[in-house]
């Protein structure tokens, strides 16, 4: 098991180093029925959270300072766990960003339904009613069967190259074997992406940004997943559960890698202002249930009160 090296503290334009490493799943599409779980109302995205900001300077938060030891604290802990954590917080007005120096690749699971998502709107082709309930599900609920329609008709691998490049994610590649959960990717290419998708300089208008964002923040409890009993998945856990004072919209990532080991990543952007980013991944053998309440209370240990 890696093990992080020491802490930083950098401004914007500095990068994480990424390690690639491969990682594994076994899928079964078809949305399934979902007895226990919410059910998706269809409404257009109607923009809901506050304009996308301009980041002009601004002060550190006071919940920023020591975080750079809680960020350590939580790692630690975790590893005591036996998980591995790699996370990378931004604050989008001073450019601070706050990590625990494991920059390792990491295998992205349902986190590549944003390129996916980011892919089929900068295309500029229409979606039918269909397209957007699917689309809609896709992000909200993360519905697998959604994203492999989606990913066909892109063309599947080309897509992550594609978002890739637009974006200059230096740290992410495709699936080595077309299997889009496992596509490569690091927290830092993740938090550049979601910076850049929110000022436009990744080439996605600022509409269609609105459109993913806003979806986004209507995420649901469980998300659809044909791999598990009953066809759900939980999905709060990480940084909705871990920081409930404060409005986010979050995508999840989830993936059985090999026998007991889970992987388990939380991204997204928190503040009704989207101030932050931050993306916060782990690989634990645990059981899904604990693997998920390791990730949790690592969000907890660095931000206690529940808030930035």
């Amino acid at each position: 098991m890696r093990r992080p090296s020491g802490l930083w503290t950098a401004t914007a334009a500095t990068m994480v180093a990424a390690v690639v490493v491969s990682g594994c799943e076994a899928r079964v599409y078809g949305t399934p029925p979902i007895a226990d779980g919410p059910h998706l109302t269809v409404v257009a995205p109607q923009g809901t959270l506050a304009p996308l900001p301009e980041a002009p300077p601004d002060q550190p938060p006071t919940s920023f300072v020591g975080l750079d030891d809680r960020a350590r604290l939580a790692t630690d802990q975790a590893a005591e766990a036996g998980a591995d954590i790699t996370l990378l917080i931004k604050d989008r007005n001073t450019g601070q960003l706050v990590s625990n120096g494991n920059g390792r690749g990491i295998a992205i699971a349902s986190v590549v339904k944003l390129f996916i998502a980011d892919d089929l709107l900068f295309s500029g082709k229409p979606l039918s009613p269909e397209d957007l309930k699917s689309f809609q599900s896709m992000l909200r609920s993360s519905d697998d069967s959604a994203a492999e329609v989606f990913w066909n008709r892109g063309g599947g691998s080309s897509i992550v190259t594609r978002v890739a490049q637009r974006y200059g994610l230096a740290g992410t590649r495709p699936p080595g074997n077309g299997r889009w959960w496992n596509t490569i990717s690091t927290a830092a290419d993740l938090v550049r992406f979601y910076d850049m998708m929110l000022s436009g300089a990744g080439g996605l208008p600022r509409d269609k940004a609105e459109m993913i964002v806003s979806n986004l923040a209507a995420s649901t409890p469980n998300g659809i997943d044909g791999t598990q009993p009953g066809g759900i998945y939980p999905q709060r856990f990480g940084i909705p559960e871990g920081l409930p004072a404060v409005p986010v919209a979050v995508k999840q990532g989830w993936m059985n890698v090999i026998g007991n080991e889970w992987m388990h990543l939380s991204t997204g952007l928190i503040g009704a202002d989207r101030r932050y980013i931050m993306v916060i991944g782990s690989d634990q053998p645990a059981s899904a249930a604990n693997a998920r309440a390791t990730i949790t209370q690592a969000v907890k240990t660095m931000f206690p009160d529940g808030r930035i």
